[in-house]
């Protein structure tokens, strides 16, 4: 995506509708389009409320969950996967309520360090009072732009995402900078997600499903070559899921033509990618 005024717009977009969410709830977020903006359904409508939430993985029976960190926008869980050990730094690039991080801060203990990143100011504020309230000192959050960690090299052991590098309109400076930060021999694991087969075109034009991680979504073989092309090694694919988005989502800009091709010929993951430096 070439055209820098259209990176702007797209930023801007990601930038409020992640900043509405920081204010509501994890089941406001989970029953809205994808995880954005106001409910898709009427409230009450449970079996439609259940069906939205799609991409979201259970974290509660993990080590180190907080509920209130948690408002149910990830896809994947990267800190069961991340390999974390005592005493590392780990950071978070995305790291919205602090979700992510206060699970590795379990991993990585009180000798240890985790910094979550977000572009959101909404989310930095509410991750550090959840993080106050918990009584971490060896967790902080910064602001910042994934395309320009405000980082030094060479920081981090190990680096964890979740859903969010599909946000990013370069993914290949965000995994420049990712590269950058992590240590010689250091790891991320990443859960994001990717496309098999084209969007149609009213997905791809929809700010809400740019937003809602589907049309910031790009061919997987494509997002792994960014990978290593980025100079990372070892890379290996450690889940992958299928994402079904409900119908009534989609019939919201696709129509009964267009809905059937889309049924028929696409197809929408969650993958956790495990890469070393």
């Amino acid at each position: 995506m070439a055209n820098k005024s259209k990176m702007k717009e797209l930023k801007t977009i990601v930038r409020e509708k992640y900043g509405q969410i920081a204010k509501q709830s994890k089941l406001q977020n989970q029953t809205s389009c994808c995880g954005v903006g106001a409910s898709c359904y009427e409230p009450g409508d449970t079996e439609k409320m259940i069906e939205s939430s799609v991409f979201a993985d259970d974290y509660s029976n993990l080590k180190g969950y907080n509920e209130a960190a948690d408002l149910g926008l990830g896809c994947g869980l990267p800190t069961e996967f991340a390999k974390i050990q005592k005493g590392q730094t780990v950071v978070d690039l995305g790291s919205g309520a602090g979700n992510d991080c206060f699970v590795a801060r379990a991993e990585t203990g009180e000798t240890g360090r985790v910094i979550g990143l977000d572009f959101t100011p909404e989310m930095i504020d509410k991750a550090r009072t959840n993080a106050k309230k918990l009584g971490f000192s060896n967790v902080r959050f910064i602001y910042g732009d994934i395309e320009a960690i405000p980082l030094e090299d060479n920081v981090a052991d190990v680096v964890v995402s979740n859903c969010v590098m599909n946000l990013v309109p370069s993914k290949e400076k965000a995994y420049a900078e990712t590269y950058r930060i992590l240590k010689p021999g250091g790891h991320f694991s990443i859960s994001d997600i990717v496309i098999e087969g084209e969007l149609p075109e009213e997905l791809k034009k929809a700010a809400e499903m740019y937003a809602g991680c589907v049309s910031g979504a790009i061919q997987k073989d494509d997002y792994l070559s960014i990978i290593t092309k980025s100079g990372f090694k070892n890379m290996e694919v450690q889940k992958k899921k299928p994402i079904v988005l409900p119908t009534e989502i989609l019939e919201t800009y696709l129509d009964t033509d267009g809905l059937a091709a889309f049924n028929k010929a696409q197809g929408i993951y969650s993958i956790t990618v495990y890469a070393e430096k």
